[in-house]
């Protein structure tokens, strides 16, 4: 099982990294589902995600209910909203396709500014302050 949840673990990672890059893949999930798995299997790994320059502050605030940065929102629409127009834009001929992905968008902006807003520097206090000690999952 320990090793199920090791993989399962670093999959979600590196699908959460390409959801940072492709506006259409969640990333937090992904992040969570990581955390979660190695919470269970490896306290190692699970120290070094959320003591991560940059996966870490972003895990702990989601999950402790501080929601994003205000940068982190503002660059997540922006490339959203570009990915989106340009697709709609460039590659999608079917007017029902452009209606769902703007749609899509819609939700997620939505969702992003429902959000918590956190402050750079008290998420970076809590950055410096390292990963908890307990996994908090249970």
């Amino acid at each position: 099982m320990r090793i199920l949840l090791l993989v399962v673990g670093t999959m979600s990672v590196i699908a959460g990294l390409i959801g940072i890059l492709l506006p259409l893949v969640p990333t937090t999930p992904f992040l969570l589902l990581a955390a979660w798995c190695f919470a269970r299997s490896s306290p190692r790994f699970y120290r070094l995600l959320l003591g991560n320059r940059w996966l870490g502050p972003y895990i702990r605030n989601y999950r402790e209910g501080r929601g994003l940065t205000m940068a982190a929102k503002v660059s997540t629409l922006v490339v959203l909203w570009l990915a989106i127009a340009s697709t709609v834009w460039f590659i999608a001929p079917m007017p029902w396709a452009r209606v769902v992905l703007i749609a899509i968008a819609t939700g997620v902006t939505i969702y992003l500014l429902r959000l918590p807003t956190t402050t750079a520097e008290a998420s970076q206090t809590r950055a410096e302050a390292g990963a908890p000690a307990e996994t908090g999952w249970d």
